[in-house]
């Protein structure tokens, strides 16, 4: 669109120029000149009949009749021609405003037009997920229940331990996917650090009696949404003892407003695309926890960051200064 009104621009120069050099034309007839200005120069090789845009004025040399040594010069000054090409300029201007604020308005139009069915395909993908989560709790509570009457009936076993290790697994799913569903910025509630992910250590510590955990976490008290939170602390937890080494070790600190979780494991390939969606390096999973931990950790104000070395291990830094009660 610039190039077109610049090209506009350039025709509507030259079409002034053509007019300037016609009135001065028609000045060298009759000599009355209001807008021009007349003078008589000697012959120097200046061509007749032709338009010099000069330094100081536009002039146009014309013949005197009877005259061997002079010619005679019609001129405007410079600064009458730039108003006239001001003029031009702002009139093409307002023009090209007006335009590029239709061709917007177009545009939005013709976006939200095209994509109405996008999000209204979206929402309904949203909806019918939520339905779906809802519908899981019936199912998964029948599951829990039977397992707890044969774990009764038959005592505790490998195989019924490998099915409430399944069933805990589909729960943490849905928490996940309702998590990522749902906004949790307005909700806020202060609790200890420290005792939180002691609880949330006890409790994961049950699915993996072969990993050690060590806490080392100062009394202080955050303010943020306690489920969201709780979402970050045991998505991060659970990863590192899912892809840890045998008889490893996870390590909690908090050191100046910073939460550390290290881990002595596998390690990470590309540390860089590890909050991606669907992105995952190992067969298990499928790739939205850590991508669901970047979306709390965003929402919550809590920036994330992460050392990864393959064979060696991982660890996770959480920024808590904004939560954190003074």
């Amino acid at each position: 669109m610039a190039a077109l009104f610049y090209l506009n621009f350039q025709k509507e120069q030259q079409t002034l120029d053509q007019q300037i050099f016609s009135k001065m034309r028609i000045c060298s007839f009759s000599l009355h000149c209001k807008d021009y200005k007349i003078d008589f120069v000697a012959k120097k090789g200046y061509e007749l009949y032709k338009l010099y845009k000069e330094p100081e004025r536009l002039s146009s040399y014309f013949p005197i009749p009877g005259s061997q040594k002079n010619y005679l010069r019609i001129y405007l000054e410079k600064e009458q021609y730039r108003a006239m090409l001001l003029k031009i300029q702002k009139q093409i201007l307002w023009e090209f405003v007006l335009f590029l604020i239709l061709s917007a308005l177009l545009s939005l139009l013709f976006a939200f037009y095209a994509l109405y069915p996008l999000r209204n395909a979206l929402h309904l993908t949203e909806e019918f997920i939520k339905d779906i989560l809802h519908d899981f709790n019936t199912p998964l509570a029948t599951l829990r229940l039977n397992i707890s009457m044969l774990a009764k009936e038959f005592g505790e076993s490998s195989k019924i331990k490998r099915v409430e290790h399944a069933v805990e697994n589909i729960l943490n799913l849905q928490a996940n996917l309702r998590s990522y569903l749902h906004a949790h910025t307005a909700q806020k509630e202060s609790f200890d650090l420290n005792a939180f992910v002691n609880e949330r250590v006890e409790f994961l510590s049950q699915n993996y009696r072969d990993i050690s955990f060590e806490l080392s976490i100062a009394k202080v008290e955050i303010e943020t949404n306690r489920d969201a939170f709780r979402r970050i602390i045991d998505n991060l937890l659970s990863n590192a003892a899912k892809y840890n080494k045998k008889e490893g070790s996870v390590v909690i600190r908090f050191e100046k407003d910073i939460l550390l979780i290290e881990d002595t494991g596998k390690g990470i390939k590309n540390p860089k695309r590890v909050f991606e969606r669907f992105y995952k390096e190992q067969e298990r999973g499928i790739g939205i926890g850590l991508h669901i931990v970047k979306k709390l950790c965003d929402e919550l104000g809590i920036t994330i960051e992460l050392t990864s070395e393959v064979d060696v291990g991982t660890t996770f830094r959480l920024n808590l200064h904004p939560l954190i009660k003074r």
